[in-house]
């Protein structure tokens, strides 16, 4: 909203009202606005959601400082919520496709994880909303998304063409002079780092094209619901999902501003998608959102995100990372998120195979998701045969150490841009 009213004040040649046609100054606004909001009624909604008396329900697992949470609030995630959509609807173009897109995505989902937490707290149902009505939602969304990129007119990329000289030595990147649409994403470590979905189903000759879209929803469906399912499993301990999802914004946001900015997009040799630089504002809103919300939910956690944020964090950087056609390097950047989901499904898979090979179930880990194994003493699995048992580790460095590894798959995936 803001950015029109300076942009008709700009046209009055107002001082300095120029200043919002930059994407660069409004993301630092967006991330200042975001940030002071999320600390400013982040208190209030604590105090609220206490006198309501919408407290954690906690089961006793055996984990060190687990009891000491009980009845800290949660559904915190509002706090997040709100100081994204705020700070977006202040600043950013909301003709925007892209944008609109991200903020159905926010509000689909936060709607989702709301209906999750009120279930969990008021209804006292430990299972929340039943997992059926969860994946129909996730589904929903992919659809939309997937649907809107599809139909869309403004939903363009410019390919980049390679000029190599004799020594086979790239010279320069260019790009087509018309955007088309396509159903391409960036693959990496690939030398040729286009990956288009139409490639995998050319065998169907003349239908190939159509099918690729097909193909192409079915994946956003996919990554919608893997990803903010990971994010849920990772809201386990004090700050680590909020923390490494303001590490994932973090990058995402730098993706999307080379994506689409033809210089950097060259030198990169990248796809150039045209108004994908707006997402740069969403992506600032929600890394000062996840880091204000830090200042709350960082351990001792005085609030928790719950369902409602953990859900719409997740699916927010799925519908991102999609838009800005870098799906495929999400197992990279999300690594977190994936290990998490995958010491679950291992868990149970290994569970259930034991059981009935031995008649008594086995576990790989001593308690999935996987920061949770960390957390108790002793051993499990090969470990217990090998090694002595050792005493839990602290939750906040669990925590740090989560995040520094976070960092660190940030910036390989940044390096898979130049590593191929």
């Amino acid at each position: 909203m803001l950015y029109y009213l300076f942009d008709y004040l700009d046209q009055l040649d107002f001082p300095g009202a120029g200043m919002f046609r930059y994407v660069s100054f409004r993301a630092a606004m967006a991330v200042v606005f975001s940030l002071i909001i999320s600390t400013l009624i982040g208190r209030r909604i604590i105090d609220k959601l206490q006198k309501l008396q919408i407290g954690e329900i906690v089961r006793n697992l055996g984990l060190e400082g687990q009891l000491s949470k009980k009845g800290t609030p949660t559904m915190g995630g509002i706090i997040i919520i709100i100081a994204i959509l705020v700070p977006v609807l202040l600043l950013a173009r909301l003709d925007n496709i892209y944008i609109i897109l991200m903020m159905i995505t926010t509000v689909w989902l936060g709607t989702l994880g709301f209906l999750d937490d009120y279930i969990k707290v008021f209804k006292k149902d430990k299972e929340g909303l039943h997992g059926k009505f969860k994946i129909i939602a996730q589904i929903g969304l992919g659809l939309i998304v997937g649907l809107t990129l599809y139909f869309s007119p403004n939903v363009i990329i410019r390919e980049n063409v390679e000029f190599r000289n004799q020594d086979n030595v790239i010279e320069h990147v260019s790009y087509m002079e018309q955007g088309v649409k396509s159903t391409q994403t960036t693959i990496p470590f690939v030398k040729n780092n286009n990956l288009d979905y139409e490639q995998l189903v050319s065998f169907m000759g003349d239908y190939a094209e159509p099918a690729a879209w097909v193909l192409f929803v079915i994946v956003v469906i996919f990554i919608v619901t893997a990803v903010s399912n990971g994010a849920n499993l990772t809201d386990g301990l004090d700050g680590l999902a909020a923390g490494s999802s303001a590490i994932i914004g973090t990058t995402l946001g730098i993706l999307a501003y080379v994506s689409g900015h033809i210089e950097f997009a060259s030198y990169l040799n990248i796809m150039f998608i045209p108004g994908s630089q707006e997402l740069v504002i969403f992506a600032a809103a929600f890394i000062g959102a996840t880091v204000g919300f830090l200042w709350y939910n960082a351990f001792p956690a005085q609030v928790f995100m719950g369902d409602t944020g953990s859900l719409t964090l997740g699916g927010i950087i799925g519908v991102f990372a999609v838009i800005i056609h870098k799906e495929l390097l999400l197992p990279i950047l999300c690594g977190i998120f994936f290990v998490e989901s995958l010491s679950v499904m291992m868990q149970v898979f290994y569970f259930k195979l034991t059981k009935k090979k031995y008649g008594e179930g086995r576990r790989i880990f001593k308690m999935t998701p996987l920061h949770h194994h960390f957390q108790k003493a002793g051993n499990a699995g090969i470990q217990a045969k090998i090694q002595k048992p050792y005493g839990p580790i602290p939750e906040s460095k669990i925590v740090v150490r989560f995040w520094i590894i976070g960092i660190m798959l940030a910036v390989l995936t940044l390096a898979t841009l130049k590593m191929r």
